[in-house]
């Protein structure tokens, strides 16, 4: 394929809220698709993992529905039809992605499985190499969108091989039929915690552990006030180079519809962590054996950025250091889709960023090769 599409100013790695955001602006900027012309002045390829679109909502259960949800923003000159509160978010975001794709003439290439992403020289301004399952580019810049969902965080806890019953991530879960007449932990101080554990706890009976008391707000999530200040806490972490958390160890937990029905049924009582996991069950922190079926880890995901770990990008705190949506570490690297704009409209945003920042780098990149070839 490299050979074929030649060098490629532009690959934008993921086809969700962020991936097709930038794709939107780089078309724009008159970037042309290096699979209609691989010839065209300025390129650009869309790699997605997906061998369809929707991004990580078509991997979501069942039952979380569009009422469900946080909410999702329109995507850039494209407004969001109207979805039925009923529907699965698994089948109404990924027709609208798909539709969106369609109407903007927006050619992914997928499935497509990026393995590494390595310098080709150490020159800082120089080419890097795409490698995937499907065959490597050579590129200009990256515009790494690969979201959170393939980086589940799985925690190890003494005695989890020797569990008898059922374990399962977020990234695994498909509804809560499945646990009807058990008994189930769901461990985690999260949004999806709180879902599974109000949807499982219709059927079964559960208990609820997590590392630290859950926070909660005095109100549900405001997108103009508390929205706001989070993204001011997350982009003042990335910014210095700082890991970051899960949304909600910013926010706190808001009172959405669930939570609420939750609590109206008695099942938000947090425990504190068990001590370790046994065959049956678990070992309550004061020494109390619980019994247990399942154990339903809600713990997370992190930035799916393994394919990035050749550029060393990563400081000593194991986070990643970014200005805007650049790396500090190498500026042909662009992060759309983390830290600060994780949600859908923080994607947008972000993809415009990133696009207009690339450009102006491949512009000064430009005319520093040619005053290099200009006689003193």
């Amino acid at each position: 394929m490299e050979t074929t599409l030649g060098i490629i100013d532009v690959v934008v790695v993921g086809a969700g809220q962020a991936g097709l955001s930038a794709s939107h602006h780089l078309q724009r900027r008159g970037f042309v698709n290096a699979l209609d012309d691989p010839d065209a002045a300025r390129t650009y390829l869309v790699v997605d993992a997906n061998s369809q679109p929707g991004g990580a909502w078509s991997h979501r259960w069942e039952s979380l529905t569009i009422a469900t949800v946080n909410g999702i923003f329109a995507l850039p000159d494209f407004p969001q039809p109207r979805m039925r509160d009923s529907e699965p978010s698994r089948t109404a975001v990924p027709r609208y992605f798909a539709a969106y794709e369609s109407a903007h003439q927006i050619r992914v290439l997928r499935p497509v499985h990026v393995r590494r992403i390595r310098r080709i020289d150490e020159n800082p301004a120089g080419l890097l190499s795409v490698e995937s399952d499907q065959g490597s580019w050579a590129v200009r810049a990256v515009i790494n969108a690969t979201g959170t969902w393939n980086n589940p965080v799985k925690p190890a806890y003494p005695g989890a091989e020797s569990f008898r019953g059922r374990q399962l991530h977020t990234r695994e879960y498909t509804g809560y039929e499945h646990f009807a007449g058990q008994r189930v932990a769901v461990v985690g101080a999260g949004i999806s915690a709180v879902q599974h554990l109000e949807e499982v706890s219709r059927v079964a009976e559960t208990f609820w552990y997590t590392r630290r008391p859950p926070q909660w707000l005095d109100t549900e999530f405001e997108a103009e006030t508390t929205g706001r200040a989070t993204i001011a806490k997350v982009v003042a972490d990335v910014e210095a180079g700082r890991p970051t958390g899960s949304v909600v160890s910013y926010t706190g937990l808001g009172w959405t519809s669930y939570a609420r029905a939750a609590r109206d049924r008695g099942v938000l009582d947090a425990r504190p962590m068990f001590s370790s996991i046994a065959p049956a069950g678990v070992w309550e922190a004061d020494g109390a054996f619980t019994e247990l079926d399942a154990i339903v880890w809600a713990t997370g995901f992190k930035a799916d950025l393994a394919h990035l770990d050749p550029l060393g990008l990563r400081n000593a705190q194991g986070g990643i250091q970014v200005h805007g949506t650049q790396a500090a570490r190498d500026p042909r690297v662009h992060l759309i889709g983390f830290g600060p704009s994780q949600s859908t409209v923080g994607a947008n945003r972000a993809g415009r960023d990133a696009v207009v920042a690339v450009q102006q780098y491949l512009s000064a990149s430009a005319e520093g090769f040619s005053s290099r070839l200009t006689p003193a």
